[in-house]
């Protein structure tokens, strides 16, 4: 997960974005990851999940926006599964007593890792 992890934070900090391909790439990896492991997540991980799923959802659906035909049906599938996948981790993160504000101020605070994790 940390890999992943670290991979969706390079990929956020970028200044151009990630060919389709590459994106597919890292996208499958992702689902793969999530539906041979998620069951065995700790805490953490269900953190990283989320805020993984959610940043792929979101680029994923800009991207349709602007995508032609053939790729923008894909990158809407690709929203539409990732929905599923955010649902299930912040499900779960409810489940463990946290708020929707909490999961927020959280999810937002992950997003300064970035820094953390080039050291």
């Amino acid at each position: 997960m940390q890999e992943l992890y670290v991979k969706i934070h390079e990929y956020l900090n970028m200044d151009e974005e990630i060919s389709f391909e590459e994106f597919d790439q890292y996208y499958k990896t992702v689902i793969n990851y999530f539906s041979n492991d998620s069951e065995d997540l700790e805490e953490a991980d269900i953190w990283k999940g989320l805020f993984i799923i959610e940043n792929l959802m979101s680029n994923a659906e800009s991207r349709a926006k602007e995508a032609k035909a053939a790729k923008q049906k894909k990158y809407k599938k690709m929203a539409e599964r990732s929905s599923l996948w955010a649902q299930n981790f912040a499900g779960r993160l409810y489940k463990l007593g946290y708020t929707e504000e909490q999961l927020n101020e959280r999810f937002e605070s992950m997003f300064q890792d970035h820094e953390n994790l080039k050291a």
